[in-house]
């Protein structure tokens, strides 16, 4: 597949502020607001609102136009989400191509956007996994200064970084919903790095996303690279804030095996998994359980169907703090050898 190369911002560009799955702005008007005024103040970029962006409710055929009118609009030089969701499956698969693929520019979610990423990637074109408006621009009390430094580099710079693993972590939300949360800075726990097995050094081009949304695409039949294109991508993987279980996790990467995916692919990189949600309030024991019997199911399926590539798990990106906007469909260097990773923004 060969991938458009994508425009950075300049100081003083406008950026669409999009809700391809729920409207978060319509229900969390303090947080939309905080998120818009970052964007001008921090970054110097221009929000613009389109009609469903907090329209709570919109139908699939309003975020559909919303969608084609912020990328045919040539003001508009990039388009960020405002969160995920859980219904892009049911509307993703029937975009034109033509309107996106005219007039390409950089799209910034995760989680439920990962259907529309995967759309934008069979059409050529490149995103970010990660660098939604309410969970990472809208960081309550101030933007960590590690997702501000990756923020930075998907928006205005370009070429191949190096990246670094954080030296802290945070999984536990502030509610949205109490607005004395709004400067409330979140508690950090120390975050063990990144954790390696496999010894090739390998490069390729990113792929992958929400592992409940790569499921999704696979129940309803929907497509995704080709098996010969899965011989150049390195795979991007991680879980959201439901908290699937291991034995979940396991199947869907079953699938991947079963599919032909796993023996292909370069390498698998794998964020680092929320383990701490509103209606199940892990302790810090409880939550690395949580993510080593999760680490220990993906690479015990990964190896039953290849037993050479690298796969780098408890990266910075997903559905916890804080976070790389991920370069999606880009090219990425894993240096097992000397225990590096690289990406190309």
């Amino acid at each position: 597949m060969k991938m458009t190369k994508l425009s950075k911002f300049q100081k003083g560009d406008k950026v669409a502020i999009l809700s391809p799955s729920f409207a978060a702005p319509g229900k969390w008007p303090n947080i939309y607001e905080l998120g818009q005024k970052r964007l001008k103040e921090v970054f110097g970029l221009v929000p613009v609102e389109f009609p469903a962006t907090k329209k709570l409710g919109a139908s699939k055929e309003e975020r559909t136009k919303d969608l084609i009118a912020a990328f045919e609009d040539k003001e508009i030089k990039g388009v960020i989400s405002s969160l995920g969701g859980d219904d892009q499956i049911t509307y993703i698969k029937n975009l034109p191509s033509e309107p996106f693929v005219n007039n390409p520019k950089p799209y910034f979610g995760y989680s439920d956007n990962t259907h529309f990423m995967n759309f934008l990637w069979l059409n050529g074109i490149p995103s970010y996994y990660g660098g939604a408006l309410f969970t990472q621009f809208a960081e309550q009390g101030n933007i960590h200064e590690y997702t501000l430094k990756y923020l930075k580099l998907a928006l205005f710079e370009e070429g191949e970084v190096e990246l670094e693993a954080s030296k802290e972590y945070n999984d536990v939300g502030l509610d949205w919903n109490d607005p004395e949360n709004l400067n409330k800075h979140r508690n950090y726990e120390p975050n063990a790095g990144w954790i390696w097995d496999g010894n090739q050094n390998v490069e390729g081009i990113t792929w992958g996303g929400c592992v409940e949304s790569i499921d999704e695409i696979f129940r309803h039949g929907g497509r995704i690279p080709s098996l010969e294109d899965f011989e150049n991508i390195i795979l991007l993987a991680e879980t959201s804030e439901e908290l699937p279980p291991a034995d979940y996790v396991y199947r869907v990467f079953r699938a991947l095996g079963e599919r032909g995916v796993l023996e292909r692919v370069k390498g698998i990189l794998i964020g680092r998994p929320k383990a701490w949600a509103f209606n199940k309030q892990n302790s810090t024991e409880q939550k690395e359980e949580y993510r080593k019997q999760q680490r220990e199911a993906i690479l015990e399926t990964v190896r039953k169907y290849n037993q050479s590539i690298p796969v780098v798990q408890n990266l910075d990106f997903g559905h916890s703090d804080p976070q790389i906007p991920m370069p999606y469909g880009m090219p990425a260097r894993i240096d097992a050898e000397n225990k590096k990773i690289f990406v190309t923004f």
